[in-house]
């Protein structure tokens, strides 16, 4: 037997039903309007107990009547629905895709019946306010913060940045990164974000060092010389920590390191990490197999130009094909490290082995001279009978 409750609610419901063709018909605004708040209180009222089929009536009843309905009206039932779970999907877009922010809102915040291509659609096409709205989920996924951190308005990419239940690409960390530059309040947001990839941690860590050190430049070039010195050390130290707090890291290193004494670690093989996008994988294989810190190959990877992975490779005898991949992997690492891979092709070329050797060579001596503590962890991936 039903409950009383109900039963007075179903009731309701047949007498709204037998008034909605009447509502429908007529052209006055404010029986329409009323119409459409009372059918919304019914559906707020017991919606948690309607399947699928009882709320697509309610969502093809208040379509009909949302047409032409004020803003008023359209605020008050964006508000009502918003918080509701089994909220009508086809009113839910359309309240969601308002041009007033005070529509929209609400539904942009916090429904869980937006749809992801609906938030895409906003997100593209209407105000910073309705980004802002977007940013304020609690879960937002990839292919909407891709749009969020592309064309949002600084406070936009901040408040997406902060919010722990956004999740971004490799694009969107890249160009989060990339904004970082300028923006301190932000780089601040994106380096507190515990799973930031390492690679796009290291270009943050070179990105905002550089920003520092170019506004002390205009100041002061002796303090800003200074300050470099000192970013650098404390930069090494802090990617090492990161280095050391990763368990994947630590698992790739220690299963390559065996790899690689047992001959078995060679070029193939870090052809295919490049092409699978592994970062640690690539890093650590270059690190062993050039004999180079951890630290300097990171850097090497995500720094905006090619210089050193060209060096680095012909000095190994690296096919192109390999160097390549690296690029490519590389441009993902880095929102300025997309490169002309034709002019890279011909100056890996022209590039002599005994030049990049000696290079190479040069790197490691200039490694070897900083502080045992500069880079931690990263040099003891360098073999230890390293020239």
């Amino acid at each position: 037997m039903r409950p009383e409750r109900e039963l007075v609610m179903m009731n309701a419901s047949h007498d709204l039903i037998e008034e909605l063709e009447g509502a429908i018909a007529t052209k006055g605004v404010s029986r329409r309007a009323d119409m459409l708040r009372r059918v919304t209180d019914l559906f707020a009222a017991v919606s948690d107990r309607f399947d699928e089929r009882q709320v697509a009536l309610f969502d093809d009843v208040m379509g009909r009547l949302i047409s032409g309905a004020d803003s008023s009206v359209r605020v008050a039932m964006a508000e009502r629905l918003a918080p509701i779970a089994k909220a009508p999907a086809t009113v839910i877009r359309t309240l969601a895709l308002d041009e007033a922010i005070e529509v929209a809102g609400p539904v942009l915040a916090q429904s869980e019946r937006v749809d992801e291509d609906t938030l895409i659609i906003s997100a593209k096409t209407a105000s910073q306010s309705h980004l802002l709205m977007i940013s304020r989920r609690p879960l937002i996924g990839e292919a909407v913060t891709d749009v969020l951190v592309e064309r949002g308005s600084q406070e936009v990419a901040v408040t997406v940045a902060a919010n722990h239940g956004a999740r971004f690409s490799d694009f969107g960390y890249s160009r989060l990164v990339e904004r970082s530059e300028h923006d301190d309040e932000l780089a601040i947001r994106v380096w507190m974000r515990p799973e930031i990839p390492r690679q796009h941690l290291l270009k943050l860590v070179l990105i905002a060092s550089a920003a520092v050190q170019r506004r002390l430049e205009a100041a002061d070039r002796h303090s800003a010389r200074v300050f470099s010195e000192l970013v650098a050390d404390a930069r090494d130290q802090i990617l090492a920590q990161a280095r050391e707090r990763s368990a994947q890291f630590a698992a790739t290193y220690e299963r390559l390191l065996s790899e690689y004494q047992q001959g078995k670690l060679i070029e193939a093989d870090l052809l295919a990490f490049a092409r699978a996008r592994k970062f640690d994988e690539v890093t650590v294989a270059l690190s062993l197999i050039c004999e180079l810190p951890i630290g300097l190959v990171e850097r090497a990877i995500v720094d905006d130009r090619c210089e050193q992975i060209l060096v680095i490779g012909k000095a190994i005898g690296a096919a192109w094909e390999t160097v390549r991949a690296i690029l490519q992997l590389k441009a993902e690492s880095s929102p300025g490290g997309w490169h002309d891979l034709d002019q890279c092709a011909l100056s890996f070329a022209r590039l002599q082995p005994e030049t990049a050797k000696k290079a190479l060579q040069f790197y490691r001596l200039r490694e070897q001279t900083k502080a045992p503590s500069a880079d931690g962890a990263a040099d003891r991936a360098a073999p230890p009978d390293m020239a």
